[in-house]
């Protein structure tokens, strides 16, 4: 078993081949973005990323943002958000809650609040449920903001919502009339 910064390493290493380019250690996930575990685990190590399944297991159960997901059958892998890259991760349209947040950092507030959010080279724009985690979002990007989404809103508009495994709130933008900020 690899200690809790081997592990850390590894994550985002995975979160860099499973989310946006997995061809960088030539791996093809399926139309829904999983990847075959023994092979994922091949290819790492063709890269001298060592990590067995009982490492990959203990890296997904104590994720704290739970990024990845094992089937039922133990066999593949996927991230459960957050793709640059075309996946269809069979979400289903949900009802969000009236109001959503966005972690941001403050340098970027002046363009979100003219232009929007916008999920720039992501499949979606990523809202959480909770102010706390929005405010730990925005804090690795600098002096960290949360915005306020109105979501009700929105989604009366027509704009569609879906809940990730992990419950973070996708979405395909968020036009600045739908933020509101209190700083």
């Amino acid at each position: 078993m690899k200690n809790d910064k081997a592990l850390k390493g590894i994550s985002k290493y995975l979160s860099y081949v499973l989310r946006h380019h997995p061809g960088s250690i030539d791996l093809v996930l399926d139309e829904q973005g999983w990847a075959d575990i023994d092979l994922l685990l091949a290819k790492c190590a063709a890269k001298n990323v060592l990590l067995d399944r009982d490492d990959l297991a203990q890296l997904v159960a104590q994720n704290d943002k739970q990024r990845f997901a094992i089937d039922t059958v133990r066999n593949k892998i996927r991230a459960n958000q957050g793709h640059s890259i075309r996946i269809d991760a069979g979400l289903e349209p949900e009802v969000p809650p009236a109001v959503l947040y966005h972690g941001t950092a403050k340098r970027f507030l002046a363009s979100i609040l003219k232009q929007g959010l916008q999920k720039q080279n992501r499949l979606h724009v990523h809202l959480s449920h909770e102010m706390d985690t929005a405010r730990n979002v925005g804090t690795r990007h600098g002096i960290p903001v949360v915005l306020q989404v109105d979501a009700a809103t929105m989604q009366e508009k027509g704009f569609i919502f879906y809940l990730s495994e992990n419950k973070v709130w996708l979405t395909e933008e968020v036009p600045a009339q739908y933020i509101s900020y209190e700083g």
